[in-house]
């Protein structure tokens, strides 16, 4: 059975590192423009590129998003990136002829975006056939078809596994565009999908003859306020089904997630293909799993539409909030570390932390650490609790000045 690749999202460098801490094969990102990441108020530069190599190292592949839709005027400055950022990545992900075109005027390799909706092992051929190293198949593909246009092709086929879905066709949504005039498919949306919404009954007429519509003919029912929000994708329950269909990368989303996001998420389905690949896979793992990933924001679970077609009640949640077991509050930002001590110097500006406390510390390099709180000093002194507008030092993993500092509250 092949082991796939674990590719997670990449909005800043802090996100970037807990990836490669939390054992990814790959990340992707984006660099500001031109991705459906645009709006998540996280991306890189092009100046960004060479750290964002070092990190990585030889170890971790780079993907870098080029799958917005692309508008006459724009070619030459993606053809520009492209060039720019070649030798700093692995593929470029893309959903756009034209710009498949100029990745192989300049012998870029790429991916194909979910954005272009393949579904079926006609365009799988055809899009190998321009160049394309790999197919993100639509979400809408079913488990059995995936296994089949696997099948079918012998072609590498990369799928979602987790995280948030949209209510339209592989996310080409114009809702958010109409409202707002924020653009999805330039990575813009709003998600007014997530709202809640308010139906009222009213008397139906046919057009111009005055005649009430039969009600049995025009009435439905909706159940919940979020009529439109999808539930969130989750695999962990079927990660060996998805193996055994042979997927060669297991996606998870990301866009605007956080840190603490992609290292629980990366981390929870790394173990859930390590231990399928061991033959140490059972349902108590997954149980554990689940709850890992409960933790951070998320709405309710589903199994997305691997197992079958939109129209069950459960594509859709009836709740617009996340149903994250944790949340995680400011407190801090570390002042100083002393290196051979193991001690964070910590200035407390939002949440006071205290003895027993679970804390995460977040940053560029250091990635997302998690301790339980010792024992604080200050002054020679062991306070019970730093209050807001104190310091205190405290045992801590290496971490750097200017690292933010979270409590960590259970939520229920």
């Amino acid at each position: 059975m092949q082991t796939p690749e674990i590719l997670a999202p990449a909005g800043d460098f802090t996100s970037l590192s807990a990836a490669v801490q939390a054992g990814a094969d790959a990340v992707y990102f984006g660099l500001g423009a031109f991705n459906m990441r645009a709006r998540s108020g996280v991306n890189f530069t092009e100046a960004d590129l060479p750290r964002v190599a070092e990190i990585c190292g030889g170890r971790v592949k780079r993907y870098l998003t080029l799958n917005a839709i692309m508008f006459e005027g724009e070619m030459e400055e993606i053809e520009r990136t492209i060039v720019a950022a070649k030798p700093f990545v692995d593929a470029f992900i893309i959903s756009d002829w034209g710009v498949a075109g100029l990745c192989k005027k300049h012998d870029a390799r790429f991916h194909i975006s979910t954005q272009m909706s393949a579904s079926n092992s006609a365009a799988v051929r055809f899009l190998v056939e321009q160049g394309a190293e790999r197919i993100v198949l639509a979400r809408e593909c079913t488990l059995d078809e995936v296994a089949s246009i696997i099948r079918k092709t012998g072609a590498e086929i990369e799928c979602f596994v987790h995280g948030a879905q949209c209510v339209a066709v592989s996310g080409r949504c114009l809702m958010s565009h109409d409202a707002f005039g924020a653009s999805a498919c330039r990575g813009e949306c709003r998600q007014p999908c997530r709202r809640r919404f308010i139906v009222k009954a009213v008397d139906l007429y046919e057009d111009g003859a005055g005649n009430p519509v039969h009600e049995s003919d025009t009435a439905f029912t909706v159940e919940g306020r979020t009529v439109l929000s999808a539930r969130d994708l989750c695999s962990l329950g079927f990660i060996d089904k998805l193996m055994t269909a042979g997927i060669a990368s297991f996606k998870i989303e990301g866009r605007a997630r956080n840190a603490e996001y992609v290292k629980i998420c990366t981390s929870a389905y790394r173990r859930a293909v390590d231990a399928v690949a061991a033959g140490e896979y059972t349902k108590e793992l997954v149980e554990s799993l689940v709850a890992e990933v409960s933790r951070v924001f998320h709405r309710e679970f589903s199994r997305g539409l691997f197992y079958g077609r939109p129209g069950g009640k459960e594509q859709f949640t009836d709740s617009e909030d996340s149903l994250a077991t944790e949340v995680k509050r400011h407190a801090g930002i570390v002042i100083d570390y002393f290196l051979k001590a193991g001690i964070a110097q910590v200035k407390i500006q939002d949440h006071a932390i205290k003895p027993g406390d679970r804390l995460q510390i977040h940053g560029p390099t250091t990635g997302v650490l998690e301790l339980v709180l010792g024992e604080i000093r200050r002054d020679g002194e062991t306070p019970a609790v730093a209050e807001r507008g104190t310091w205190v030092t405290f045992k801590a993993p290496r971490c750097r000045v200017g690292d933010k500092v979270f409590f960590i509250e259970r939520r229920g």
